[in-house]
C-alpha cells in the first residue's frame, strides 16, 4: 500500500492552509491600519472640538451683538462631535455608513468657522486679543493636522480595499466577511481646504 497520494494531499492541505492564514493575517493587518488610523483622526478633531467652545468664548467679549453667528458655530461644533462619535462607534462595529455624515458634518462646521472669522476680521481689538491669536494658532495647526490624518487614513483604506479585492484575495475577504472601507470624504468641494485664519 503506497502513501504517497495520502502524502501529497496532506502536504497540498498545509500549503493552501498556510496561503488561506497568510492572506487572512493581511487582511486583518489592513483593517487594523486604517482603524488606527482614523483614531488619529479622531484624536485631532476632538482637539480641534474642544478649543471651539474656547474661542467662542474669547469672541463673546467683543461680539456680543453676534450672538447668532457664535450660536452657530457651537451648535456646527456639536454636530461634527456627534458624527464623529456616530463614525467611531460605526469604525468598531464595523459599519463604515457613518463616516459620509461625519464628512457633512466636518464641512458644515469648516463653513461656521471661516464665517466666524471673517466677522473676527472686521473687530480689529478682538482680532489683537492676545487669547484669540494663541487659539486662532492652534486651530489653524489642528486643521493641518487633521488635514494629514485624514490622507493617511484615507492611504490606508485604499491600500485595505486594493488588497481585499484582488484575486484570490477577495475570495478570502469573501468568506471571511471582510467588507469595503469607506474614504472619508468632504462633501461640499468648497469645504476641502482648511479653514484659513489670518491674524
Amino acid at each position: 500500500m503506497s502513501y504517497t497520494p495520502y502524502l501529497i494531499f496532506i502536504v497540498l492541505l498545509v500549503v493552501a492552509g498556510i496561503f488561506v492564514v497568510t492572506i487572512y493575517n493581511r487582511l486583518v493587518a489592513g483593517r487594523n491600519a486604517y482603524k488606527n488610523s482614523f483614531a488619529q483622526i479622531d484624536v485631532q478633531l476632538t482637539r480641534r472640538y474642544d478649543l471651539i467652545p474656547n474661542l467662542v468664548e474669547v469672541a463673546k467679549k467683543y461680539l456680543s451683538h453676534e450672538r447668532e453667528t457664535l450660536e452657530a458655530v457651537i451648535m456646527a461644533r456639536n454636530q461634527a462631535a456627534g458624527g464623529l462619535k456616530a463614525a467611531m462607534d460605526g469604525m468598531n462595529s464595523g459599519d463604515m455608513s457613518a463616516l459620509a455624515a461625519l464628512g457633512q458634518s466636518e464641512g458644515a462646521l469648516s463653513g461656521m468657522l471661516s464665517r466666524l472669522m471673517v466677522t473676527v476680521e472686521a473687530y480689529p481689538e478682538l482680532k489683537a486679543d492676545a487669547n484669540m491669536r494663541q487659539l486662532s494658532e492652534e486651530i489653524a495647526s489642528t486643521e493641518n493636522r487633521v488635514g494629514f490624518a485624514r490622507q493617511a487614513f484615507n492611504d490606508e483604506v485604499m491600500f485595505y480595499n486594493n488588497n481585499r479585492e484582488m484575486f484570490p484575495n477577495n475570495l478570502i475577504a469573501g468568506i471571511f466577511s471582510f467588507t469595503e472601507a469607506k474614504l472619508l470624504e468632504i462633501q461640499d468641494v468648497s469645504m476641502r481646504d482648511s479653514v484659513k485664519i489670518s491674524i
